[in-house]
């Protein structure tokens, strides 16, 4: 599985780089704080929404400690999309939170 640190998505960000970066916790759970320009889709969800999203598009999943984006990922990937998991989840992310 294809992974990311933290501080690689925060800096890409930083030097205006558009990810398209996927959160799938709860929508509770992202109410409480999340990175801008996210797209909320809870994992129990993503199977019934996967065909929103592009195969030509690369996405960084994202969630609290990185097992769930880690499971998103794997599941994303064995169906053809370009995923990355986004390490340390939000547990470790330092950059802007809306």
């Amino acid at each position: 599985m294809k992974e990311i640190s933290v501080q690689e998505v925060q800096q890409r960000l930083e030097n205006g780089e558009q990810l398209h970066l996927i959160d799938v916790r709860e929508v509770a759970e992202v109410a409480e704080g999340h990175i801008p320009g996210i797209v909320n889709i809870p994992l129990g969800l993503l199977e019934f929404r996967m065909h929103e999203l592009d195969k030509n598009k690369p996405y960084v999943m994202v969630c609290r400690s990185s097992a769930r984006s880690g499971q998103a990922t794997a599941f994303l990937t064995s169906h053809g999309y370009d995923a990355v998991n986004m390490v340390g989840g939000m547990l470790a992310w330092q950059g802007d939170v809306k």
